[in-house]
């Protein structure tokens, strides 16, 4: 069976499962550069390795995703998870809750969340495209980038923040060299698709470099990220540097006239 074409049919509730909703976070304006370093989910063991690169201006994302190792010719879903009720960090092998040695999508969302991002290669991003596989890398070697790419408030602020997730699907559990039923059995997304074809592969947190969101629409231009706390202290310095500003021209005016 052609499992890419079985993967297409799949409706979008079937990727509702991934999908958590959260409270709109605060306005604000986001710029800089993160990257993932994608590493093999604990139990799954997927021989492969990759790296996501994201630039965000505003609520503008740019992204390239590359990895290696993962099963040729395959498809190999990608996205760009976060929720706020979540950990926001990988998986790990305590995360599989029925210990039978396999780590689904399901058992590992309360680490990194739902779907927020689908990193296809073309067209739609929205988690609606989550398991259109048609529209992401194949194979074992693979390298794409997009640019453009919307994203909602919440989602740019969870970047800024580091509490992003990527995360690559595709496990070739028992090296059969296809996504096949195997020991691992059928997927808790859908049960007519193999469990292999959307298990978690490799996974990665974005890590921050010159990323940060300031309420109010303010864009960071400093070298090194900017938490929460450190953003108020820079906007209440502003605010006293304008205020004496302001006094010194007022007192070089007032000498000026006398």
């Amino acid at each position: 069976m052609n499992f890419s074409r079985k993967l297409l049919a799949v409706p979008a509730a079937g990727a509702a499962v991934l999908m958590m909703t959260a409270a709109p976070a605060l306005a604000s304006s986001t710029a800089g550069e993160g990257m993932a370093d994608l590493q093999p989910v604990p139990v799954n063991d997927a021989p492969g390795s990759g790296s996501a690169m994201i630039t965000m201006n505003g609520t503008t994302l740019d992204f390239t995703l590359a990895y290696q190792g993962l099963l040729a010719e395959a498809p190999h879903a990608a996205h760009i998870h976060y929720a706020g009720d979540a950990a926001n960090m990988c998986p790990t092998a305590e995360d599989d809750a029925d210990g039978d040695g396999f780590l689904t999508t399901t058992e590992g969302a309360p680490s990194y969340g739902g779907i927020k991002v689908s990193l296809t290669t073309e067209g739609d991003t929205s988690p609606d495209s989550g398991l259109a596989v048609d529209r992401f890398g194949v194979g074992d070697d693979v390298s794409y980038s997009r640019g453009g790419v919307e994203v909602d408030q919440e989602t740019a602020d969870a970047l800024a923040d580091g509490e992003a997730v990527v995360v690559v699907h595709g496990v070739d559990h028992d090296g059969s060299g296809a996504y096949d039923e195997g020991d691992r059995g059928m997927s808790d997304l859908d049960p007519a698709l193999p469990g292999e074809a959307t298990d978690p592969a490799l996974c990665g947190v974005v890590e921050v470099s010159q990323m940060g969101g300031v309420p109010g629409g303010g864009v960071e231009t400093g070298q090194a990220p900017v938490d929460g706390q450190n953003l108020g202290l820079i906007a209440a310095g502003g605010v006293a540097l304008a205020a004496g500003g302001a006094l010194l021209v007022s007192r070089r005016r007032s000498a000026d006239q006398g």
